[in-house]
């Protein structure tokens, strides 16, 4: 056994020299909601239900935009490896349209579905809070896909820390303007959730002028934006870039219109429930965004191999990946059980709350490995440019699986909360078996093929 994982040991290195970075800066985008949570939580349980029904609907649209954009990794990554730049650039600039055309569609469907929010069977003063909320941060989506665009690019050419830095940076500023503009310290106004939403808005707003900042400066990185040119934009690119990004972006979007729909259905059940959701729903959310750092890392790391026709090793990062994911899933798990009730303090001080999101936590760890397994397998078929059998999958398991069962254990079982996130459990568990047997069955294919 100690043999065996000793040959995996260097693909380990490279893996996370690759994933630490995108793991800080996935995470980044959680942060930020996560600190809207926590600082709003302190105004009240209406308040932090708010911005829980708020960014559950918001993040179905988020997702598939980055989902998107996702598309762009693979093709600039086999590009790169062969030396030509020039494809590099062309399929970077064709990614700024095709984002910018996804947050419009995304924007112009979420700020129509706000004109609806109040007929969703959420409480009266819940919806008065949260729309103003989520009208701001749906049109942070715009600055943000832009970021996306340069970091997608930078990620294909195996350069992680850049957009990590960024990030960070960011994420510094929208702390400190939810202090400023939530609580009014300082002279500011005192915005209460609204602050929140601005807070949000105007971090993201800095994300893309940071990243020209970094272009400019660095030569190697600017050179890219001599090929830029009007001819570039072509239908062709845009095809290729959208055969890989939509499907992409439609499979993430089945995964957020499931958490949001379960959401939904617990805030039939009043704003405690709801605000102990978002606090199972945050902590999850980081720790997905951990594995999909491990996940963008193997997408990196399997299309660069996918380039130079090195199967072997391609399987064998594929797998090193797997093995990182669950060892980090497994300590999560027990840590998420350990301290679940610590946990849920830190978000509100209402018993009845911290009651109902401590036995939430249980739930998520329980789904902790199967959630990073078919996290990270999905980067590994992104990275061999495989989109539509993953978004089949994602139906069947999300839709016809997790969110029936969901229904069905908490509205007619009643089982409340803890029924909506059962299904869950199920449905990760069935995606993760069925991903993971399809990226062994599709390199073993490539491996049997060029012996």
């Amino acid at each position: 056994m100690l043999c065996w994982l000793r040959g995996y040991v260097p693909f380990y290195k490279r893996n996370l020299r690759l994933a630490y970075p995108v793991m800080l800066s996935q995470l980044g985008q959680v942060v930020v909601m996560l600190a809207d949570s926590m600082m709003v939580g302190r105004l009240g349980k209406e308040e932090l239900a708010a911005v829980s029904f708020a960014n559950a609907i918001v993040m179905i649209g988020m997702l598939f935009a980055l989902g998107v954009s996702f598309g762009s990794t693979p093709l600039v990554g086999a590009d790169y490896v062969n030396g030509n730049h020039r494809k590099s650039a062309a399929t970077f600039q064709n990614s700024f349209l095709l984002n910018l055309f996804s947050a419009l569609f995304v924007c112009s469907v979420l700020l129509g579905v706000s004109l609806f929010m109040d007929r969703m069977g959420q409480e009266e003063s819940v919806c008065r809070l949260a729309v103003p909320y989520y009208r701001i941060v749906v049109a942070s989506l715009f600055p943000l896909m832009i970021f996306q665009s340069f970091k997608q690019f930078m990620e294909g050419v195996g350069d992680t820390e850049k957009a990590m830095l960024i990030t960070i940076v960011s994420n510094v500023l929208n702390i400190v303007l939810n202090y400023l503009l939530i609580y009014g310290e300082f002279g500011f106004p005192k915005l209460g959730v609204v602050g929140a939403g601005w807070a949000t808005f105007i971090s993201r707003l800095m994300m893309p002028f940071m990243f020209l900042f970094v272009f400019w400066k660095n030569k190697s990185l600017f050179r890219y934006f001599y090929f830029f040119a009007p001819k570039v934009f072509n239908k062709s690119r845009l095809l290729l870039l959208g055969g890989v990004g939509l499907p992409i972006g439609l499979q993430m979007l089945i995964e957020g219109f499931t958490f949001s729909m379960s959401a939904v259905m617990v805030g039939w059940f009043g704003s405690e429930m709801l605000s102990g959701h978002q606090i199972a729903w945050n902590i999850s959310s980081m720790t997905f965004m951990v594995t999909c750092g491990i996940s963008s890392a193997t997408t990196i790391r399997v299309s660069h191999q996918l380039g130079v026709k090195d199967y072997l090793s391609l399987r064998k990062a594929g797998f090193a990946s797997m093995h990182l994911s669950a060892f980090f899933s497994l300590v999560m798990a027990a840590l998420i059980v350990m301290f679940r009730y610590e946990i849920a303090a830190l978000f509100i001080d209402n018993a009845a709350v911290i009651e109902i999101g401590a036995e939430l936590l249980v739930l998520v760890a329980v789904y902790q490995l199967a959630d990073g397994l078919q996290c990270v397998s999905l980067g590994a078929l992104r990275g061999l440019a495989d989109v539509r059998g993953p978004m089949v999958i994602a139906t069947i398991c999300y839709i016809l699986v997790n969110l029936p069962i969901a229904y069905v254990l908490g509205e007619v079982c009643g089982f409340k909360a803890v029924g909506v996130w059962t299904g869950f459990i199920f449905g990760l568990n069935l995606a993760a078996v069925l991903l993971v047997y399809r990226f062994v069955s599709k390199s073993r294919q490539l491996l049997k093929a060029n012996r």
